[in-house]
């Protein structure tokens, strides 16, 4: 297999003005930070063993390209050895760029595989316009990449969510499901054959937007689910960005949040027997 090379093309980042040196800094610093935080994820979570063979789900947008750019980096570096395989679905939505992405693949060097399946015609079909349409589409999605990591021998399925999507989530669930969840890191899918990780756990979109830009990756935008503006996610992203105006750094405590739970505070009987709750005794020298 030939070597990885990464990047394929690499811009300083401009944020820095006119001085090259000052880009160059700005640019290591920023894929420094997201290589850590990867790895950091993947210690934290168990989410890479040795000898595993790891699908990477690749969208076509930036914050897939970015998860496959920082494994990639990770690879060549780790205690354990693993394989990565980049895995596209091309749901045949019209317009599709299908050139786009084997010919990126086939400059990394790496195993790909795209996987044609019409999903596209039958979510237009079974959902009436005006209906939002990204239950059916990810259940029919999912369904297929899990037929596909069977068949392929994978032992992880990796997905490019990163931390902003994971409170996003959170608040959907909180707003729209009356229940306390979020995005997992790791997860057992609901079959039980299958283990999900997200390694761009602890990474900002706002970090992975300034790498795709720096990388230039070659960004494909999804039709089915851009062309939707009412999106109750897209509601919950502007909230968060207007907190995050009136007081930074909300989304990042609300993230850390997720991993601080105190179930005697709450009120779900599952998972505190508040019924059973009694006061200490007497203490013998009282």
């Amino acid at each position: 297999m030939p070597t990885n090379t990464l990047p394929l093309r690499l811009k300083t980042d401009s944020s820095a003005g006119s001085d090259p040196r000052r880009s160059k800094y700005n640019t290591d610093k920023l894929i420094k930070r997201l290589r850590r935080q990867v790895g950091q994820a993947i210690m934290d979570f168990g989410m890479i063993e040795d000898g595993d063979r790891i699908m990477v789900c690749l969208s076509g947008g930036k914050d897939s390209f970015a998860m496959l750019d920082l494994l990639l980096n990770l690879q060549r570096s780790a205690p354990v050895s693993f394989q990565l395989v980049a895995v596209n679905l091309d749901q045949k939505q019209p317009g599709f760029p299908a050139h786009v992405l084997p010919g990126y693949l086939e400059k990394l060097g790496i195993e790909w595989h795209v996987i044609e399946k019409d999903t596209y015609s039958v979510v237009q079909r079974l959902i009436p316009e005006g209906k939002t349409t990204c239950s059916l589409c990810s259940r029919l999605r999912r369904g297929t990449l899990y037929e596909f990591a069977d068949k392929q021998g994978m032992t992880k399925i990796a997905l490019g969510h990163h931390l902003d999507d994971i409170v996003e989530t959170f608040f959907l669930n909180l707003f729209h499901g009356s229940t306390l969840k979020a995005m997992p890191p790791k997860l057992r899918s609901d079959n039980g054959k299958h283990i999900v990780i997200r390694p761009l756990a602890y990474c900002r979109e706002k970090d992975l937007a300034r790498l795709a830009a720096i990388r230039e990756y070659p960004i494909i935008p999804c039709n089915l689910c851009g062309s939707q503006p009412n999106l109750q996610r897209k509601q919950v992203k502007r909230m968060l960005a207007d907190w995050e105006r009136e007081q930074p750094g909300r989304t990042l405590n609300t993230f850390r949040a997720l991993a601080n739970i105190a179930p005697s505070q709450l009120c779900d009987r599952k998972l505190f027997d508040f019924a059973s709750l009694k006061p200490d005794a007497p203490s013998m020298d009282a």
